[in-house]
């Protein structure tokens, strides 16, 4: 279906509107809309309230005049022009067969109509209305019936609406005047409020305009407390986890760029002399299997730190299983695994249970690498202690331990010892760990054992009773 010229022009038009224009001009039309309800409302009100104030006055000078007017109706009871005058009335009496009576004197351009007619004929008084003179000049009538000798007549009793209508043409000017200031006024405060307002926003805009042409993340300063404040707080939150991740990235490209030079420029060294071997048999008797053996030792400690680098970079939260992990059957599989690694060592391991959620094959490698480590680092015949006591867990050995100024570095990216440099490894094992428990909501640290090796200590929350046991 073709969509009408018309309904696609609207929102381009619309969107090229600065946002503080149109809640200006939105405003304006809002107050505009009020003050033409209000005006109109007491306009309205106000002619009600005089025209009914008029009707009342005409119909008590009509009241008070028929007792005298109903004495001698051809001469309206002796009624002068100047009482007339007076009272600010034109007053008339008419005969139910159409005959007209006037003030003597009294000059009045008001002729009795078909209303004044009926009112002397059917002896009811009339309703206040509005008439027009042969003039052109309005007035407001009143009719009030009597009798005499038989006879129906009725009262007209009649007051130019010149100053009632004047009062009402200046009121209607007045909240005009009124209007337009006001409208004006809230224009002008309505810009005012409008731009500090939606400071906050441009200087959102501006602050991304800035980073998508310089590429800088840099957070926006702030000291509101309003939802614009909380939307510039969120904002910055924004930018500081991109300006983190970034980071972490680039820093994490050039530790692997790094640390897979070496056996990649290994690899390239060792191939190069097989392809040359091939054609001038240079290579003594033996040394092409070492090559190989070389080779398959550097192709197995490049896969490892392949897979170390992709396990670093994942940065997704641990998304909770469906039941309840106990975490000593993960130890104890790591255990299991350390023991055929450590031929000779001895393991002391008491477990107790802590049920936890969370992912148990990341758990598991978490606490081998630990459990590696220790295996690593311990003399022939010494022992490794696995213990796991309400929600902390306690590896360590009898090693050579951690130096003190190695202790803040061990859970750092490739990070190796003076101790560790000609141990094999990846040096991102430890960083593992340490990734593994702090997105299952944990922590771990390194510190020295009791018997002078290494301790690694690591918390996870949990329960010692599973989920379904608690009340």
């Amino acid at each position: 279906m073709r969509i009408p010229h018309w309904r696609r022009w609207i929102p381009r038009r619309e969107s090229a509107i600065p946002l503080g224009r149109r809640l200006t001009a939105l405003t304006v039309l809002s107050l505009s809309l009020v003050v033409l309800a209000v005006g109109t409302t007491a306009y309205v009100t106000t002619r009600w309230s005089l025209y009914r104030q008029l009707d009342n006055e005409l119909l008590s000078v009509a009241q008070s005049m028929q007792s005298s007017v109903q004495k001698d109706p051809q001469s309206l009871g002796g009624l002068s022009a100047e009482t007339a005058a007076i009272a600010g009335v034109s007053l008339l009496v008419v005969r139910a067969d159409g005959t007209i009576s006037a003030i003597p004197g009294a000059a009045t351009s008001l002729s009795p109509g078909p209303t004044e007619l009926a009112a002397a004929s059917t002896q009811l008084v009339s309703e206040p209305h509005t008439v027009t003179s042969a003039t052109g000049q309005q007035f407001r009538v009143v009719a009030q019936p009597f009798t005499r000798d038989d006879q129906s007549y009725a009262l007209v009793v009649a007051r130019p609406l010149t100053g009632t209508e004047e009062t009402l043409r200046q009121l209607w000017l007045v909240l005009l005047a009124v209007g337009i200031v006001g409208v004006a006024g809230v224009a002008i405060g309505g810009w005012v409020v409008g731009n500090q307002a939606l400071s906050p926003i441009r200087q959102l805009s501006r602050a991304v305009a800035r980073i998508t042409e310089t590429d800088e993340l840099q957070p926006i300063p702030t000291s509101a407390t309003d939802d614009l404040g909380n939307l510039t707080d969120s904002f910055n939150t924004m930018v500081n986890s991109l300006a983190s991740s970034r980071e972490r990235q680039k820093r994490l490209i050039a530790d692997a760029g790094h640390e897979l030079r070496t056996p990649l420029t290994s690899m390239r060294t060792n191939v190069e002399l097989l392809v040359a071997d091939e054609s001038r048999h240079m290579l003594p008797e033996g040394a092409r299997h070492e090559i190989l053996q070389d080779v398959a030792a550097q192709l197995g400690e490049f896969t490892s730190l392949v897979g170390d680098l992709v396990q670093l970079s994942r940065e997704d939260k641990v998304t909770p299983a469906p039941e309840a992990l106990d975490f000593a059957e993960v130890v104890r599989a790591a255990v299991t695994r350390a023991r055929r690694r450590g031929q000779g060592l001895r393991f002391d391991v008491e477990l107790d249970p802590l049920f936890i959620m969370g992912e148990s094959d990341t758990l598991e490698r978490a606490v081998t690498n630990l459990l590696d480590n220790a295996v690593k680092f311990s003399p022939p015949g010494g022992t490794v202690r696995v213990h796991l006591e309400g929600d902390i867990l306690r590896i360590s050995d009898e090693g050579p331990g951690i130096a003190d100024e190695d202790l803040p570095h061990v859970f750092d990216r490739f990070y190796r010892s003076d101790r560790a440099r000609n141990t094999p490894g990846t040096g991102l094992g430890l960083s593992i760990v340490a990734h593994t428990v702090q997105s299952h909501g944990g922590w771990v640290k390194a510190g020295h054992a009791a018997e002078g090796g290494a301790e690694f200590t690591m918390m996870l929350p949990g329960t010692a009773v599973p989920p379904e046991d608690i009340v």
